[in-house]
């Protein structure tokens, strides 16, 4: 089968196509064949060695799959060969009290597909069972695809840890983003008032139109608090998103009223960060560091995905040999939207 590997980590040169013998499935293991793969920053970030975490080398980056199952392993019930099914991109060790309690992100195991794991960027590609879910045809094969990873992220930060209410404000950053974009589909769902930033005035016209935020701020040029005060009549909101890290801290906090929450699940902007700790105590904020989600959390997504109440939008679709371009279309923020590879598989 094909795949694209990377053996040592540095720029998207690094990426590489290879013929690699096709996997063959365990015990309580499902053969998938690859149809599409969306692309996370996760993916740049281990290509790039951001993190010091183990990985597989050579390494399959693609956290986000849609595919069909080319063949069960020993001991697999409630699949069938033909099904079209994604692989949820978090997984627990299911036997922790974690785990066994639906807490499965906070497992000690706890691993990401494509990352840990051996990902999506290949033809064919293996995970266990329990991780593979059966999807209607309500969307194509490039949605499913680009919902999991980010769906489940937006909803974790919203929900479990964000405890959003119908009428509350949120502010969300990076419109562009993955995580952006479900977050304010999910947002706008529950009954938020919902405003977005971007560096770019183009994708913040979309998501006026596509997504139908009720304010942005293009931060590289507004003035972030002021317009936020402008926006919700001096009363701040009660939520921030953040998938870019420190950067955004101090006026984020600056923007939050008495009580509000600041929800972090990436660090694009540094690993690193300064806060005022009176800023916190004063306004009695909660700064809240959040990783992927449960999986009831992505069972509740893809109902609603199922239903067409959220739609994941798609910048664009590459190849699978061409994952260099479709990284580096990421590497620049050129996406608005979530970039899939796909693949021409038609045997192992």
């Amino acid at each position: 089968m094909k795949a694209v590997v990377f053996e040592e980590t540095g720029g998207v040169d690094k990426l590489v196509v290879k013929d690699l013998p096709c996997p063959v499935p365990g015990l309580g293991e499902v053969l998938v064949q690859v149809k599409a793969c969306a692309l996370n920053h996760l993916d740049i970030w281990a290509r790039r060695g951001a993190f010091n975490v183990p990985i597989p080398m050579p390494h399959i980056s693609g956290c986000d799959v849609c595919g069909i199952v080319a063949e069960l392993g020993p001991d697999v019930e409630g699949l069938r060969v033909g099904d079209r099914v994604i692989i949820a991109p978090g997984q627990g060790c299911g036997r922790c009290p974690q785990c066994l309690a639906g807490r499965d992100s906070y497992c000690p195991e706890y691993k990401i597909f494509g990352f840990q794991v051996q990902g999506g960027y290949a033809e064919f590609t293996v995970a266990a069972a329990r991780h593979v879910i059966p999807v209607p045809r309500t969307l194509d094969y490039e949605q499913w695809a680009a919902l999991p990873l980010v769906f489940l992220t937006a909803h974790h930060m919203l929900f479990s840890c964000g405890k959003l209410k119908p009428g509350q404000t949120v502010l969300i950053h990076a419109c562009g983003s993955g995580v952006g974009m479900a977050a304010i589909q999910l947002a706008k769902l529950a009954g938020a008032f919902v405003i977005t930033t971007s560096a770019s005035d183009h994708k913040l016209q979309r998501a006026r139109r596509e997504l139908g935020v009720d304010g942005t701020i293009n931060y590289d040029r507004d003035d972030l608090v002021e317009h936020v005060q402008h926006l919700t009549n001096g009363q701040g909101v009660d939520l921030v998103i953040d998938p870019v890290g420190p950067g955004v801290w101090e006026k984020s906090i600056a923007v939050l009223r008495r009580g509000g929450r600041l929800l972090n699940c990436a660090a694009t902007t540094g690993m690193e960060a300064q806060v005022s700790v009176r800023s916190l105590y004063a306004k009695q904020i909660a700064l809240i560091g959040s990783y992927m989600g449960f999986r009831e959390e992505l069972d509740t997504v893809i109902r609603l995905a199922g239903a067409k109440k959220i739609t994941p939008v798609i910048d664009s679709t590459f190849l699978l040999e061409k994952a260099r371009d479709a990284q580096a279309r990421m590497e620049n923020r050129e996406n608005f939207g979530k970039i899939v590879l796909v693949t021409n598989t038609t045997v192992c």
